[in-house]
């Protein structure tokens, strides 16, 4: 048999499983499931384990908005790949995701909390995310494929995470590349329980899984005004930002009737230089950052006429931008210093102490008593306990 270790796990096309299987022979291939009775049968197994490994797949790089493609389980020794575009009733999987006594075992949780919550209307009762955990402890670096290789000394191909997921068939490498992101979670999560217990840490790490648990849904409909939300706009004089307008909104029509994200239409930079070169002329398209000869061809008279639109139309009234007074903004710069220095002691990154908003929101209260400070998603009690009365005392007059 061949060693397990410093194995690198790149997928051939043409014969990935049989790869796989060489190099693991006591791996079992993935199961695919695209059928009521599967998903049945893996919720029976399931439902025998107190922990589960799960994640997702989603489309986000090739349409106009994403969904959720695909959902990666593993419990010991089984690997299950989850087809949601098979027309499959997943409610039993939402049971199990909020039954509290199963505890569902993530890897970076926020971003899959939201997919499933916003696609299913799921619920989370009990998570357990690795990579926080990896932050709290104080790991040198926290992404999967980083933690692998230094705990498992296994390497993943990386070209896959910009696979489209949302096509089908699903590739056979593909498939075999997914199941890697949850075959070693519960393994991890075992290491990192034992280091969290060690550290006196679990109790912090339990408050962060909770709020993660509570990740909404930021589903957003396009708004005419969304073009304040690009970069550099604020930068642009008041007919640019006009031009501006009219060039986001074509954009959002484009990649709407093409089922493509906005930003594979046209970048963000090319709208901007656009607006503020205000071009009247097909060939001064030609000078435009990111506008090859086919954009132009296919978008050019398109182009062309939401800038005149642009030219003509009435000046957009910015939205307000409150600014905190400088007693505020010196408050919270003395938080920040505050939070470097017990971030340094404790040998983690400075949001993992406190988060920016939770600051922001200490140093406009001005609170003197921590009754003064009401509960908050990322500043629940363990934070309170261990870190409020000392924001209080940075920012006392006394």
């Amino acid at each position: 048999m061949k060693s397990l270790r410093n194995i690198t796990l790149t997928f051939v096309a043409l014969a990935p499983i049989i790869a796989l299987t060489d190099l693991m022979p006591d791996l079992k291939p993935p199961i695919l499931i695209t059928q009521q009775l599967q998903l049945a049968e893996m919720l029976d197994r399931v439902r025998g384990h107190t922990s589960i490994a799960a994640d997702t797949e989603s489309d986000s790089l090739y349409v106009y908005r994403e969904k959720v493609c695909l959902i990666q389980v593993s419990i010991p020794g089984l690997d299950y790949l989850i087809d949601p575009l098979s027309g499959i009733d997943l409610k039993s999987i939402g049971q199990v995701l909020s039954d509290p006594k199963i505890q569902t075992v993530f890897h970076a949780a926020e971003y899959d909390v939201i997919c499933l919550r916003r696609d299913y209307g799921f619920t989370f009762a009990n998570l357990f995310d690795t990579m926080w955990a990896a932050r709290i402890l104080g790991w040198p670096h926290v992404g999967l494929g980083d933690i692998m290789q230094e705990k498992f000394d296994v390497t993943l191909d990386k070209h896959w995470q910009r696979h489209n997921w949302g096509k089908r068939p699903i590739e056979p490498a593909a498939l075999s590349y997914a199941r890697f992101d949850t075959h070693y979670l519960l393994r991890l999560q075992d290491v990192q329980l034992r280091e969290l217990h060690q550290l006196d840490r679990l109790e912090e790490a339990q408050e962060v899984f909770a709020d993660l648990a509570q990740s909404e849904s930021t589903r957003h409909t396009f708004e005419p005004d969304d073009f304040w939300r690009i970069k550099g706009v604020w930068d642009l004089g008041g007919r640019a930002q006009t031009i501006l307008r009219q060039l986001n909104s074509l954009r959002d029509r484009e990649a709407r009737r093409q089922n493509r994200p906005p930003f594979k239409v046209f970048g963000d930079k090319t709208l901007i230089a656009l607006a503020e070169r205000s071009p009247h002329k097909i060939e001064q398209l030609q000078s435009i950052e990111g506008l090859s000869e086919l954009l132009i061809k296919r978008y050019g008279p398109a182009l062309l006429e939401a800038v005149e639109r642009g030219r003509h139309a009435p000046i957009p009234m910015p939205p307000s931008r409150s600014v905190p007074d400088q007693a505020v903004l010196a408050r919270y710069e003395k938080l920040r210093t505050w939070r470097k220095q017990v971030a340094a002691q404790r040998g983690v990154e400075p949001d993992v102490i406190v988060g920016n908003a939770v600051l922001m929101e200490v140093a406009q209260r001005c609170p003197h008593a921590l009754s003064d400070i009401p509960p908050t998603n990322w500043f629940g009690p363990w934070r309170r306990k261990m870190y409020g009365q000392a924001m209080i005392d940075v920012i006392s007059d006394h």
